[in-house]
């Protein structure tokens, strides 16, 4: 993988040191970006982020929206007022995304099924919202990707196949592709054929382990979905993500030595 970062899901308040420690730490362990997510907390600190990005050089490569659903946003949602306010602040997040050169990614805020129950109800809201931001978006240069999340956290456009019928929905040229391996491990019969199916529109790549702890110690084939990347002439950035069973440094520098490795052609699967 020629452009591997890191997510730093949680706030910066837990990551164990400043913004500009950390974001040294994890250029010196070999990552080329970070991938953010745009909590409340996040958005109050981004002059310090562009500060640690520059100085540091390691760039802030993609922005997860996912954080607004917890206030109360959500793109299906049957009161039309919240939806409206949630394609606001997608618009708002395009500030951001220009700023840092990101992308942003869509995922729950689609919603859950306790939002809207009805399935071609909810589908046809999420279609109308992110048409407008779709709008917005080619305006000012923004590239979205919709990210496949599994049934069991988002309500609606679970698989790849899914997505890409939204984003043919939506008609905009903003909207790309994205996978996650955690959730093509349960929503997907392969790893490698979502990958080919959307061929060079993929657009963004997460590297999770099937249990979100420290890749190696799970059931994903990540040299398979690595080679898949490759033979699809991917070459934007896969974002390594673990939240789970690893402090953040442990994490920053084990998922380095496996990914590393698999380059290298080191078995590094482990029990």
């Amino acid at each position: 993988m020629n452009h591997l970062g890191y997510m730093l899901i949680d706030p910066p308040s837990r990551w164990g040191g400043s913004i500009d420690d950390t974001f040294r730490f994890i250029r010196s362990i070999g990552y080329d970006g970070v991938e953010l997510n745009l909590t409340p907390e996040l958005a109050g600190l981004l002059d310090q982020v562009e500060d640690a990005a520059l100085a540091n050089d390691l760039p802030v490569v993609s922005l997860l929206t996912g954080a607004a659903y917890g206030e109360g946003l959500c793109l299906c949602a049957p009161d039309a007022s919240i939806r409206d306010r949630t394609v606001e602040r997608l618009v708002e997040n395009m500030e951001a995304a220009n700023r840092f050169g990101a992308i942003l990614v869509v995922g729950l805020l689609q919603g859950l099924r306790s939002d809207e129950p009805d399935p071609a109800a909810a589908q046809a809201r999420i279609v109308s919202c992110l048409q407008q931001v779709g709008r917005e978006a080619e305006a000012r240069g923004v590239d979205i990707v919709i990210e496949p999340v599994n049934h069991l956290q988002v309500g609606f456009n679970n698989s790849v196949g899914e997505v890409l019928r939204l984003i043919r929905d939506i008609g905009s040229t903003a909207f790309h592709p994205m996978v996650d391996t955690i959730h093509m491990n349960i929503e997907e019969t392969s790893l490698v054929q979502p990958i080919h199916a959307c061929g060079a529109r993929l657009r963004h790549v997460h590297l999770c382990e099937s249990h979100g702890g420290l890749p190696g110690t799970g059931r994903i084939d990540f040299a398979a979905v690595l080679d898949a990347l490759g033979g699809a002439g991917y070459s934007h950035f896969a974002s390594v993500k673990v939240y789970r069973k690893a402090g953040l440094r442990e994490a920053v520098e084990q998922s380095m030595a496996f990914f590393s490795g698999l380059k290298s052609g080191q078995n590094l699967k482990t029990d």
